[in-house]
């Protein structure tokens, strides 16, 4: 079977060596994974069964750096990237990395990537500068990958100073930095990013714009209910539709680092079939993981959520 992956990570210590100072490896003990491409990686790729995966950086990046130094790294980080899958276009895929901190120029960053390089959207990671994506500041982004056609993969960040301060602090033995990120905070985080582009009327601006967040859709699915009762069209916020609409018109889910049934079934039940797909997270998460949950689907179940939904959606 076609198995189509598209959060798997990737990131490079010697540009970010060059370009932030003091920048050291992003989770040392798994950067040899993330550095590689076609070792590893591929060979994982191959005893899994997995067809074709989009690969994004993780880390700190261009979207910290302001000015001209942004638009540097970004444009360095996606022409390595580009040069490493280059030689297996049949296996490897690409999400750009933007200089979010400069909204225009990441616009043309898009814009540059998929048209030379064929990726297949952009990975942006939360929070740039403290703004959320409704800031009307980043409207060429998003109008930019509108008018492409190609849609943003909304990542989790790490909190402001101030979240994190009054939320995470003066818990034991690192638990509020874990409750802060993969243990709680990224997800909240993420799923508050998504109501406020609905909420502000963004999605609304931008029908064209397509959205896709993992992790079994941010927590999103179990409160879809409570926030179409909360935010009623024309009584609460800007939005021209039911959050639930604006969810099942523009936003997509994946699977990314959440591999049991009761998570995917209320992805399905919420957003639908079409909009849930495949994805790993690797190498947070195994690709050895994701096929064995992939493994306990049904036949039709696993066929939409494998490829065939990834397929339609990125155009593969």
């Amino acid at each position: 079977m076609r198995i189509v992956t598209l959060e798997e990570h990737v990131s490079f210590p010697h540009i970010v060596r060059e370009f932030i100072p003091g920048g050291k490896p992003f989770m040392p003990e798994l950067a040899p994974l993330l550095e590689d491409v076609d070792g590893p990686r591929l060979a994982a790729m191959d005893e899994q069964g997995i067809t074709f995966s989009v690969l994004s950086v993780v880390g700190p990046g261009a979207e910290t750096l302001p000015g001209s130094n942004g638009v540097a790294m970004a444009r360095a980080v996606n022409d390595v990237l580009a040069a490493r899958i280059q030689p297996r276009p049949d296996r490897f895929g690409a999400f750009a990395h933007l200089p979010m901190a400069m909204p225009a120029a990441a616009a043309d960053e898009l814009d540059r990537t998929v048209g030379e390089y064929g990726f297949k959207g952009a990975l942006i990671k939360g929070m740039t500068s403290d703004k959320f994506l409704d800031d009307p500041s980043f409207a060429p982004v998003l109008e930019r990958a509108a008018v492409l056609g190609v849609p943003l993969y909304l990542h989790p960040g790490s909190p402001p100073a101030a979240v994190a301060k009054a939320y995470y602090q003066d818990l034991p033995a690192g638990a509020g930095v874990q409750l802060s990120l993969s243990g709680w905070g990224w997800h909240a985080e993420t799923a508050l990013h998504i109501l406020r582009l609905i909420v502000s009327g963004t999605f609304d601006r931008y029908p064209d714009l397509r959205v896709i967040i993992g992790h079994m859709g941010e927590m999103l699915p179990m409160m879809m209910a409570r926030c179409d009762d909360k935010f009623k069209v024309g009584a609460v916020g800007a939005q021209q539709r039911p959050i639930s609409q604006t969810l099942r018109d523009q936003v997509y889910v994946t699977t990314s680092g959440l591999f049991t049934m009761p998570p995917l079934q209320a992805a399905i039940d919420t957003f639908g079939l079409e909009r849930v797909l495949f994805s790993v997270d690797y190498p947070f998460s195994t690709f050895a993981e994701g096929r064995r949950f992939l493994d306990t689907l049904s036949p039709w179940l696993s066929m939409s959520i494998a490829h065939a939904n990834a397929d339609r959606v990125l155009g593969l």
